[in-house]
């Protein structure tokens, strides 16, 4: 016998179910969607407005007070005829190439260090990670008067070494290597934390198993490590790439301790001037808001491309092994 009521509930049953499923969702669900709903909140007013705003800005021109005037791409034209941005982006690229390569290894270094059965392990992983949540502005302060060049303490000790002193922050390269070596003491024990977390998750018996096969050392850090450690690797040069491309503060402090200086001249002949150094120059000193957004966004441009390329290359090598 049919059952016409039944017949009835299950054409609209199941439809009228479906189309109730995501309401009663929703009304099940708001407590949560209210409780992250500030985060997403912030991030629109913080994050997202400005962001979208300075693109817009990017293609006006305004002082900050005034009216804003529609230029459209010239902003950009200027950007690619301006050495002073071609000089900047440079610099970033020395400064970014000199700390990084130097950081990394030695983080690698400290990690394996860090590894071994040594006494107060849990003392040294602290005392490494320190100096990344010390004030940049500190450390910077504190760089900058060990490398002076006529009362700093490495000039003190070359001269107890009967060596000539070091004209530190006044020559083109020697602020490089002085900006270089303020980022890689901040970073080294933050990406040897990374890399310590790494080589603790590598299992003992591949260790094991190299060394009834007559490895050593040397060959047990290229031949099992390093291959274990490529996805930690290309991660921390992915993120090490973003962060040298961003290099602000420590130029900014380092010439700006000098009153004869301009803090955001990048020092003698611009050689610690950075890219988002000279943003903030033309942006905030000169008051040209619209050729700052240009600048923020050409190096945001430049940042992507350069994290893609080094992604692309660190991916090759690994499907090449």
């Amino acid at each position: 016998m049919p059952r016409p009521a039944a017949a009835a509930s299950g054409r609209g049953g199941p439809a009228h179910a479906r189309r109730a499923r995501p309401e009663r969702a929703w009304r099940r669900y708001w407590p949560q969607y209210l409780s992250i709903s500030p985060f997403f909140l912030l991030f629109t007013v913080f994050m997202l407005v400005p962001v979208l705003f300075s693109l817009f800005l990017a293609f006006h021109k305004w002082d900050g007070l005034g009216e804003m005037e529609f230029v459209g791409p010239r902003n950009f034209e200027l950007l690619m005829q301006d050495g002073r941005f071609w000089l900047a982006l440079q610099n970033t690229f020395l400064i970014w190439f000199m700390s990084t390569i130097p950081m990394l290894f030695l983080a690698l270094v400290v990690a394996n260090m860090l590894n071994s059965a040594v006494r107060f392990a849990g003392f040294y992983r602290i005392a490494y990670f320190v100096p990344n949540v010390t004030s940049v502005v500190a450390v910077t302060i504190f760089f900058g008067s060990v490398f002076s060049t006529n009362f700093g303490l490495i000039n003190a000790i070359l001269q107890g070494l009967s060596a000539s002193p070091v004209p530190w922050l006044v020559n083109e390269w020697t602020i490089k290597i002085v900006i270089a070596a303020i980022i890689g003491w901040q970073w080294t024990g933050y990406n040897a934390i990374i890399y310590l977390a790494g080589l603790q998750a590598i299992p003992s018996e591949l260790y094991e198993a190299a060394k009834i096969d007559g490895a050593g050392p040397v060959q047990l850090f290229f031949r099992v490590t390093i291959p274990m450690l490529r996805p930690i690797i290309l991660f921390t040069v992915v993120v090490s790439t973003i962060n040298g491309m961003q290099i602000f503060t420590e130029p900014q402090v380092l010439f700006g301790i000098n009153s004869a200086n301009n803090a955001s001249s990048g020092g003698p002949g611009g050689a610690g001037l950075t890219a988002i150094l000279y943003f903030y120059r033309e942006a905030f000193n000169n008051n040209d808001y619209g050729y700052g957004a240009a600048i923020a966004w050409a190096v945001f441009v430049v940042i992507l491309l350069f994290t893609a390329i080094n992604w692309r290359l660190v991916q090759r090598r690994e499907r090449g092994l």
